[in-house]
């Protein structure tokens, strides 16, 4: 399994994982890509016409009015949140917790980052009020919040924020000038999407919300990285060639060198036109994780530790706080010392806290569902295709021993 650096302690270097899938690639984008091996040029930059193309189509399906010219793409989100926090400047502003590599991009280009509560509710939208309250404290000191980043479906919590609450942050946003960018990368991975409404800034604050979607999330793998960015198609600042934030989005991307690889393009134009196999894969594998995260959220709660309830992505989020007396009597006094505990009880990466933007001193930590899916492509596939996948012997022996491990904390 995956081990974490000893020297990874720190917001940047050796960073968490991001929580893959754990299933095989599938055979027509491995085909797509193999075909296209043989090209040597990239991609050019924000993307080719065919990508952007594709791109344009993903959006307009989800009810975004989208055209090619309004499509950025990168070789990840990590360089794209990069170029587009540049291309806007100002101070940034971002939930707590977050994702853990939003922070780092933000202090590479010497960028203020404030972290802001988020309700009881869920996590990845701050709550208005305190929005708000801290625009005014940074304004009050000096700063000048430009950017508001959020995650409608959230890394770390794998929640999904109501529409209601997403409405009433944009509007605190938008109000204080703050421009929105909307991180989507998990809106394909919703555990019961029938029974889950998630809704975009986008569609609520279509001139002020920029979109970022991460083709890992759920259309192809992490390793052919590829993400992908709409602009407001009719903002006022698009209409100036010198302010239009897409253009200076492709400046930064270019300077970078930052462009898609070429046989990595047609493979993420194929997966962002959808077929079947694709959909049929992203929603099979969203409702394995959601068994699977639903299994493992029971086995915290039954320890007495805190968690939401997932409901997206493949991880969950756990407040150990309430299991502080047996975890200081084994020397885990925060979250670093709890995150080195449990990645090596566990064997794999358990990223703590502090990681997101929260404190050092809470007991929170994220764990992964993709571990407990079986160490062989057999046995993945073997869960893919089950019904109840928390059952089969391989699964229910990982979650048993992921529920021994918290239970010796008591």
């Amino acid at each position: 399994m995956r081990e974490t650096a000893p020297e990874g302690r720190g917001p940047v270097r050796y960073g968490p994982p991001v929580p893959e899938p754990g299933l095989p690639v599938l055979p027509a984008l491995a085909a797509i890509l193999a075909e296209a091996a043989a090209r040597t040029a990239v991609e050019p930059p924000g993307g080719g016409p065919v990508l952007r193309e594709a791109a344009s189509g993903y959006w307009w399906r989800r009810g975004l009015r989208t055209h090619p010219e309004d499509v950025v793409a990168a070789p990840g989100a990590q360089p794209l949140l990069f170029a587009l926090i540049a291309a806007h400047g100002g101070d940034v502003l971002m939930p707590r917790p977050c994702p853990a590599w939003w922070t780092p991009q933000a202090r590479l280009l010497g960028r203020p980052a404030y972290h802001v509560p988020t309700p009881a509710e869920c996590g990845g939208v701050p709550d208005p009020y305190a929005l708000l309250e801290t625009v005014r404290r940074v304004r009050a000191e000096g700063g000048h919040p430009r950017l508001l980043l959020l995650s409608v479906a959230d890394d770390p919590t794998g929640t999904v924020a109501p529409p209601e609450l997403v409405s009433e942050t944009c509007e605190a946003a938008v109000a204080e000038g703050l421009h929105i960018i909307s991180d989507e990368t998990w809106r394909e991975t919703l555990h019961a999407p029938r029974d889950t409404v998630l809704v975009s800034p986008a569609e609520m604050y279509p001139d002020d919300a920029t979109v970022l979607y991460d083709l890992a999330g759920a259309l192809a793998p992490a390793a052919w990285p590829c993400a992908i960015a709409r602009f407001p198609p009719t903002a006022p600042s698009r209409t100036d060639r010198y302010a239009d934030p897409r253009a200076r989005t492709l400046d930064v991307l270019t300077a970078l060198g930052a462009v898609v690889a070429g046989p990595v393009g047609p493979a993420a134009a194929h997966a962002l036109d959808e077929p079947e196999d694709v959909t049929v894969r992203a929603a099979l594998s969203a409702a394995l994780h959601g068994r699977v995260a639903a299994a493992a959220h029971r086995a915290v709660l039954a320890t007495g530790a805190l968690a939401l309830p997932p409901r997206s992505g493949r991880h969950l989020y756990a407040d150990l706080g309430p299991l502080r007396a047996g975890l200081t009597a084994r020397g885990v006094t925060d979250s670093l010392e709890l995150e080195n505990h449990l990645t090596g009880r566990l064997g794999t990466p358990v990223p703590g806290g502090h990681r997101f933007g929260d404190e050092l001193g809470s007991l929170r930590a994220r764990f992964d569902t993709g571990v407990l899916l079986g160490a062989t492509e057999e046995r993945r596939t073997e869960a893919l295709t089950s019904t109840t996948p928390e059952e089969l012997p391989h699964i229910a022996q990982a979650l048993t021993a992921f529920a021994a491990a918290l239970e010796e904390l008591r």
